[in-house]
């Protein structure tokens, strides 16, 4: 939960890419709003990068300029979800941490991926 002036990891990087942040107090301002809907799309697209990636992993048919492509486009996405996860991290209360713990929530990929 945010609280009083507390600053917000933004999910884009500034011109020198470094971090940038946002002072807020509370939440639903203009760029409060910019930047989750900024967060959803970046999740929306490396859901589909993955997507992609499996597809083209599974086939075995891969030529290397693709996969290397591949790799270029997901480290930029993995880039992009661990600033929104840092983000959304921060902006936890400390009990909010209990609700995930015992359950196995790792993602696994499916064992025909990488056949």
């Amino acid at each position: 939960m945010m609280t009083h002036n507390e600053l917000r990891l933004l999910p884009w990087s500034g011109p020198e890419g470094n971090p940038c942040y946002l002072s807020t107090e509370g939440s639903g301002g203009y760029l409060s709003r910019l930047a989750d809907t900024t967060e959803a799309v970046q999740l929306e697209m490396s859901g589909e990068l993955l997507e992609h990636a499996l597809e083209v992993l599974g086939d075995g048919e891969a030529e290397p300029n693709e996969v290397r492509l591949l790799a270029m486009d997901m480290t930029e996405a993995l880039r992009d979800v661990r600033r929104v996860a840092v983000s959304r991290g921060h902006r936890l209360r400390v009990t909010d941490f209990a609700a995930c713990d015992g359950g196995d929530e790792d993602p696994r990929l499916p064992a025909t991926a990488f056949d």
